[in-house]
């Protein structure tokens, strides 16, 4: 797989109109776009309303796909499930990834720490292993049914930003196990880690969902 570049970015608020204090940075699963993540921004802007959304198009073209599916796109590959392969993966994206929150602080002239990342699914892969490995803390990380990457690493983590993880029951894509798994090993390498599984819930995100995730956020972007 060719390096990729980040080329289409949606954004949305801040909903009070008035210059973006934080920055919510959302990352989108395994053949999805950011166009499509961006529609959450809204559920989000009661509890942040001086949060501009930011939800690009990952950098690859999405190879598990037919053809005809030009707006699917991923982060890597995931032809193999093996643990190497994805890790490869992500770190091949991490650098592209990282650019990208350089060029939203940047802009907005804010600081690390009033940006987190939102991911689901791969979007979550993405946020676990970049978020520990970014040169500065940022504010926090809302991962929905996801996984983590490189936990052998996480001792040589960079910062320990708060985590929060949300993962349906009956997700029959990415199983529960993976957030027992990831929230195991993030408290044991010193990660402060909230969040809960939701009974019944397949591989989304809910209204409850939501609502802890904003909350979670606030707080972190208060803190």
């Amino acid at each position: 797989m060719t390096q990729g570049d980040i080329t289409n970015i949606y954004d949305w608020g801040p909903a009070s109109g008035t210059a973006p204090k934080q920055i919510v940075l959302l990352l989108h699963g395994l053949g999805s776009n950011g166009r499509d993540l961006i529609s959450l921004a809204p559920y989000y802007a009661h509890a942040l309303p001086d949060a501009v959304f930011v939800s690009p198009d990952a950098p690859f073209a999405c190879d598990m796909v037919p053809p005809g599916y030009p707006d699917s796109y991923q982060w890597f590959s995931l032809q193999s499930r093996d643990p190497e392969a994805m890790l490869e993966g992500a770190q091949a994206a991490q650098p592209i990834l990282n650019a990208l929150i350089d060029q939203l602080l940047q802009q907005h002239n804010l600081p690390a720490d009033q940006l987190a990342l939102l991911g689901f699914s791969q979007g979550t892969m993405m946020s676990l292993y970049s978020a520990p490995r970014y040169s500065q803390k940022i504010a926090g990380v809302l991962g929905y049914s996801g996984a983590l990457l490189g936990e052998g690493e996480l001792a040589q983590a960079k910062s320990k930003p708060p985590i929060h993880l949300i993962h349906g029951e009956a997700d029959d894509v990415v199983p529960v196990a993976a957030y027992a798994h990831a929230k195991q090993a993030l408290e044991a390498a010193g990660f402060e880690i909230s969040g809960h599984t939701a009974p019944g819930l397949t591989h989304s995100i809910d209204e409850a969902g939501i609502e802890s995730g904003a909350a979670f956020l606030k707080e972190v972007f208060s803190a």
